[in-house]
């Protein structure tokens, strides 16, 4: 067991994305069953929506789980805060905003912090101000991403040179031979999102799982760069009239309005296509199953022992 499992808990370092207002009870609690992180999203939710999810979730689990706070995005940070306290949420994950006001009042409860970066000057703030673990979350990945557009492959080496507390890397990674590579790196365990959506535990529309299976190489886009709000989700009808209307010159308020969870919900629930926009990272391209959560997890851990014997094994023959 690494310093990251021993600090939040759990069997595996495996974590799961927030995923924003199509997060669910049932997937954040299979994770947590499994022996991972299990994260439960807010999104833009109220804190009373929040709250139900909360409460189903630790009906579901009472392993440790995380609620991911996305700052910028939430509908009230504070509340959702206080929501954490009160229901002793073992876990947090701060992301899309400045977390150093809420990392004192989340350690004060004995609450562990991890914050979700892009570049190596969030991630020495994070710490300054007391984050437990860093994200390093590299724009590979599905859904909002930094505009500076730093791979994880780069991004986790740099973060494990500027700082001491454990490094998570998120993007890009689907399996136990990336999980492998990222701990090679120097990364205690992974972050996935796009893999935990193609499970059978993941509650979203079929169609959103079939596009993921039949992604390949080139199946998503990067969407925002004009308006400086950077999202990669999959090639849809929706995502193409995203890709023309940038170029219309729209406010920012416009952008987030047709990006808003409305239309994540349309595409990833509903399987809507045409008015909706389904988030997914490029590893879809190596995603060719559905297993169980439980079944994922067994597969990645007994994939990364292969893998570290196998890389000594080939150390050993060319020594």
């Amino acid at each position: 067991m690494n310093e990251l499992c021993r600090l939040l808990d759990i069997q595996y370092p495996i974590i799961q994305g927030g995923m924003g207002n199509i997060s669910h009870p049932v997937l954040t609690a299979a994770v947590s069953n499994a022996g991972g992180l299990g994260t439960l999203g807010v999104g833009t939710m109220t804190p009373k929506e929040i709250e139900t999810k909360i409460i189903e979730t630790k009906q579901k689990t009472d392993k440790p789980f995380s609620v991911n706070i996305p700052i910028q995005v939430s509908t009230d940070p504070k509340a959702m805060i206080k929501l954490v306290i009160e229901h002793q949420i073992p876990a947090v994950t701060l992301s899309a905003g400045n977390p150093a006001p809420y990392i004192p009042k989340l350690h004060e409860h004995g609450i562990k912090v991890l914050v979700v970066v892009g570049n190596i000057r969030q991630a020495a703030k994070a710490v300054e101000a007391g984050a437990d673990v860093i994200i390093g979350e590299g724009f590979e990945a599905a859904g909002i991403n930094s505009p500076q557009e730093l791979t994880t492959l780069t991004l986790v080496q740099q973060l494990t040179e500027a700082v001491s507390v454990p490094i998570v890397a998120a993007g890009g990674i689907s399996n136990g031979r990336g999980l492998a590579a990222m701990m090679m790196l120097g990364a205690q365990g992974v972050q996935m999102g796009t893999r935990f959506v193609a499970t059978k535990d993941a509650p979203f529309s079929s169609a959103y799982k079939e596009k993921i299976l039949r992604a390949t190489d080139h199946c998503t886009v990067v969407l925002g760069r004009k308006v400086g709000r950077v999202r990669r989700v999959l090639k849809t009808a929706y995502a193409e009239s995203l890709l023309e209307k940038e170029n219309e010159n729209l406010s920012l308020e416009e952008w987030a309005q047709l990006t808003s969870e409305e239309y994540h919900i349309k595409g990833a629930i509903e399987g809507n296509e045409i008015e909706g926009f389904m988030n997914s990272g490029q590893i879809a391209a190596i995603i060719h199953d559905l297993p169980s959560v439980d079944e994922l997890l067994q597969t990645m851990m007994q994939e990364l022992i292969d893998s570290v014997k196998k890389i000594n094994e080939k150390l050993q023959s060319s020594i």
